[in-house]
């Protein structure tokens, strides 16, 4: 599945961020002009997701790792809500297996 932040939202203007959301792993990708940049995460490495909702405006998603924090932001609240309930549901799964 895939979300594509708003074009409105601070730094996504011309080159808007991307979650793709696989089997087992999330990638984000934060295309550029000349080059861009992708992460791969393992759903089961994320220990950690915080949500930033604000009344007006675009939500910011945090996926805290094991000393790591990424942060995406440029998501309307519904898609963050989702890509969220998908993440946890993969994790949940995950363990049961």
């Amino acid at each position: 599945m895939k979300f594509t932040a708003s074009r409105l939202s601070e730094g996504n203007k011309v080159f808007p961020t991307e979650i793709h959301l696989e089997e087992n792993s999330i990638e984000i990708k934060s295309p550029g002009l000349f080059c861009g940049d992708s992460k791969y995460l393992n759903y089961e490495d994320i220990t950690s997701i915080e949500v930033d909702s604000p009344m007006i405006g675009f939500s910011t998603l945090r996926l805290f790792l094991t000393g790591n924090k990424i942060e995406i932001s440029g998501f309307s609240k519904s898609d963050i809500k989702q890509i969220r309930q998908i993440i946890e549901e993969a994790k949940n799964k995950r363990r049961k297996s």
